[in-house]
């Protein structure tokens, strides 16, 4: 069975979604980060025959709606962040999935894209029983999605700049180099800008994260602020 990893920070105001701010504030760029965070939960959720896995950096219970995210995790396993850059927290995570769960393959995706949906997961899934890893790119050149057959070789996330317009093309080379098969997944967009969410609000105008977002809209809209 293979397990579905979510790289997520705890949504709190002041430390995530903060380049959406301006228009938003902290405080509701933390409730947008909250309101993806659940569709990603709720799509992990719907996605059949997969572990559910949430590498959680931060303090759950300092978040906004920190009590219905504690409630959508039930059943879940929680596992710290670890590291000091993402390269590492990401291998780190890899790492610990791989060490309680030796010998499963890893699906992980992060909290910024909330229009990911269960049946583009349950492709990566099978794809990935086919190849040695997947990769999901984004439009901004990062991704959105890697698998791996053997969680141990995101080792090589630790060498691979992240958050920039090469994070992408560098690490497929960085899996090559470790002589690994890589499929393409579909390219998606993450939110990280103010553009971003209003695109993907659009994509899936039923979610929760179109509704926190659309307040802010309206009020653009009307020359004002909620």
């Amino acid at each position: 069975m293979t397990v579905l990893l979510v790289m997520a920070k705890a949504p709190v105001a002041g430390a995530v979604k903060t380049r959406l701010c301006p228009p938003a504030t902290p405080v509701r760029a933390a409730r947008i980060a909250a309101a993806a965070l659940h569709d990603t939960l709720d799509a992990v959720r719907a996605t059949p025959g997969v572990t559910p896995v949430l590498a959680l950096g931060g303090r759950l219970a300092d978040a906004e709606d920190a009590a219905a995210l504690t409630a959508a995790l039930t059943g879940w396993t929680v596992l710290p962040q670890r590291g000091d850059g993402l390269g590492d927290r990401l291998a780190n995570a890899h790492a610990d999935v791989a060490a309680t769960w030796p010998g499963r393959p890893v699906l992980q995706i992060g909290m910024d894209t909330p229009q990911v949906t269960p049946a583009r997961l349950d492709f990566a899934v099978r794809r990935l029983l086919a190849a040695d890893a997947v990769l999901g790119r984004a439009v901004d050149g990062g991704w959105w999605a890697l698998g791996l057959r053997d969680a141990r070789h995101a080792a090589a996330l630790r060498d691979v700049p992240m958050s920039t317009a090469r994070t992408g093309p560098r690490t497929m080379a960085a899996l090559g180099d470790r002589g690994l098969r890589t499929a393409p997944l579909s390219v998606l967009r993450d939110v990280d800008e103010w553009p971003d969410a209003l695109a993907v609000a659009a994509e899936v105008p039923d979610s929760r994260f179109a509704r926190s977002v659309a307040p802010l809209r309206r009020a653009l809209l009307r020359g004002g602020r909620p």
